[in-house]
């Protein structure tokens, strides 16, 4: 009995219609919350899209500000430009009517001299004694330690000048020298140099050095670079390429004796004193107008000089314009000691009389300047007699160096 009892207590279970009961409330929980999550989500969905159009339209409406902003300064820039271009239009118009008149007044003047201002106020420059020497040296990474290597000579304003360069203590020394070919017993030269060593890479170095020669030596640099240095960067197939640019801006005791005056014992038959330096030339207006373009406009034009007794002419030597002032007076001045440097104020101050007499005398066998030089002179200062002149004379002297001599061993 007892076992009976036990085992139906322990095999009891819920009644049946109760457990159907509770699965069907499962059912409709849970039919619930998936119609709430619905519900949910298509609020979240609605919510989105009114945060996308109101972002939208906020943009949109940003937008047509900055639209409206940069509408209205561009509007404001082209209202500017606009008004920029018709100030520019007046005064072109204002500048042409004034140049007009002055067209128009310069017409009712008398043989108005025609070089320009900036002719004059420039020729202080343009007439300075400059040149450029260049050399390459070869083999350089062999020069034997302190041993000086020359350049040839080359004749420049009657004096010769040439470079040098040397291997010292890891460094390399760069050099001017200079030579007057006819000097008195005292000289000097006094020079701007700027010394240059060309790198391969467009790396060049260049000092400046002034000096005043006074005998016959070096001038320049005993350190000028360092010599490993040199040998990476500089050399092109182990050669080294240098350069100096020379200006003169003083000589004393170069030139010849002089044949004319200009001083104060001219005084009573000039109307007008040059001033070069600290020497005055008294000379007549009206003669240097007549031979020179350039005095006709400084003296008799529209400018400050012609109302002044004495007139200071900047950048000149006072012995080359004193040779200058010989041959246009007619004197027998040129030489080849003055020959360079006539030329050149010649050139400047358009003094076709004065050129002439200088190719006149290049010409001549009595000057000893070089066919080279000649004809680099020939060809500055387009002398065209001078450079025929020269060529004829190259080709004469190949002919004559192409016939065999007596005593040729390959003519017996």
């Amino acid at each position: 009995m007892t076992t009976n009892e036990e085992c139906s207590i322990g095999n009891r279970t819920e009644p049946e219609n109760t457990a159907k009961t509770s699965n069907v409330d499962i059912l409709l929980v849970a039919q619930q919350t998936r119609s709430e999550l619905i519900a949910i989500t298509e609020d979240i969905k609605k919510n989105q899209e009114a945060m996308l159009q109101k972002i939208e339209s906020m943009i949109e409406n940003k937008i047509e500000i900055i639209k409206k902003v940069y509408d209205q300064k561009f509007d404001e820039k082209s209202k500017k430009l606009l008004l920029i271009e018709e100030s520019i239009s007046k005064l072109l118009k204002l500048s042409e009517a004034v140049q007009k008149s002055k067209d128009d007044s310069k017409k009712k003047q008398i043989s108005e001299p025609t070089v320009s201002i900036n002719n004059i106020t420039t020729m202080a420059s343009k007439t300075a004694k400059s040149f450029q020497l260049k050399h390459v040296f070869k083999d350089v990474s062999n020069f034997k330690e302190m041993k000086i290597n020359y350049t040839k000579f080359e004749d420049h304003y009657n004096v010769k000048w040439y470079m040098s360069v040397r291997r010292s203590n890891g460094r390399l020394g760069f050099y001017v020298h200079c030579q007057p070919i006819d000097p008195s017993d005292e000289w000097l030269i006094r020079t701007k140099l700027e010394y240059k060593v060309v790198g391969r890479l467009q790396n060049d170095i260049i000092r400046t050095f002034d000096y005043c020669y006074e005998k016959a030596v070096g001038s320049g640099f005993h350190e000028f670079q360092e010599w490993e240095e040199m040998k990476k960067w500089y050399l092109v197939d182990g050669n080294l390429q240098v350069e100096v640019k020379v200006t003169i801006v003083e000589t004393t005791g170069l030139s010849k004796p002089k044949i004319r005056k200009f001083d104060e014992s001219q005084e009573d038959i000039s109307d007008v004193i040059l001033v070069v330096s600290d020497t005055k030339f008294y000379v007549s207006k009206m003669f240097l107008a007549s031979q020179s373009s350039v005095f006709k406009a400084l003296l008799f034009g529209n400018f400050s000089e012609s109302k002044q007794s004495e007139v200071t002419l900047h950048g000149l030597d006072p012995d080359d314009f004193h040779y200058f002032l010989e041959a246009l007076y007619g004197e027998s001045a040129i030489d080849d000691t003055n020959v360079e440097g006539v030329a050149l104020l010649a050139d400047m101050y358009d003094a076709p009389t004065a050129m002439r007499r200088c190719e006149e005398f290049l010409l001549l066998t009595r000057s000893k300047k070089t066919y080279a030089k000649k004809l680099e002179l020939a060809n500055r200062y387009h002398l065209e007699k001078l450079k025929v002149g020269c060529i004829n004379f190259k080709a004469c002297e190949d002919a004559i160096s192409g016939v065999p001599k007596d005593d040729d061993p390959q003519t017996k």
